[in-house]
């Protein structure tokens, strides 16, 4: 079990009071939300959920459905945040990603009851958190698919974006948003030309630029 592992290890040399996996999912996408989840396994979690949690990616979406049961049943806890394409537009989505994360960590640090302090964040990616203050962090590039903890959190971000992107199908219909949840696919900026951008599209993405008409002479 390599990504049980990976976490154990941690909390061997590092000894946090809670060890809590940061991720997200949907920086890439044309329309819809960053959605961020910060979550803590338990160790008593590890054997009875690692044979379903890896990558997000990596999963059916049945098997991600299976996993979240799974976790929801064996103790794991978890916080989400978001950040929405408005924001996005405003501060970039990077800086909305951190806002998401940041969100999603005190969430869940606040069901928990958990001081900052004693919390040690494992964050997918090269980067850690901006403004999140008293947690230590460590970066782990590849992170999914090497931590346990931040394999939940790819899991949880994935199922609730992705259910999100069902709704907005029904209140914005016509681009395909519950298929491609977004992304630019050929049928999504097929779309976008023939529609325009809907209120969920990030304006500051190219292609949705383009087709507002926004860099044409």
């Amino acid at each position: 079990m390599p990504l049980c592992r990976f976490d154990l290890e941690i909390l061997k040399n590092h000894k946090p009071a809670l060890l809590v996996g940061v991720d997200e999912a949907g920086r890439r996408p044309l329309a819809g939300p960053v959605t961020a989840c910060a979550a803590w396994v338990p160790v008593s979690a590890h054997k009875l959920i690692s044979p379903l949690v890896n990558d997000s990616k990596k999963l059916s979406p049945l098997k991600r459905q299976r996993a979240i049961k799974l976790m929801l049943g064996s103790g794991v806890r978890f916080g989400f945040g978001f950040a929405l394409p408005p924001e996005i537009d405003r501060v970039n989505i990077l800086e909305a990603t951190f806002n998401a994360m940041g969100a999603a960590v005190r969430r869940l640090l606040g069901y928990m009851d958990a001081p900052p302090a004693g919390a040690l964040l494992l964050v997918d990616g090269p980067y850690p958190i901006k403004r999140v203050e008293g947690c230590r962090q460590q970066p782990v590039i590849g992170g999914d698919a090497r931590s346990i903890s931040i394999a939940a959190a790819s899991i949880f971000a994935k199922v609730l974006r992705d259910r999100w992107l069902d709704v907005l199908e029904l209140r914005h219909p016509g681009y395909g948003l519950s298929g491609h949840k977004g992304y630019g696919t050929a049928a999504h900026l097929s779309a976008l030309r023939r529609l325009g951008p809907c209120p969920q599209h990030r304006m500051t993405f190219s292609p949705v630029k383009l087709a507002a008409g926004a860099g044409r002479e």
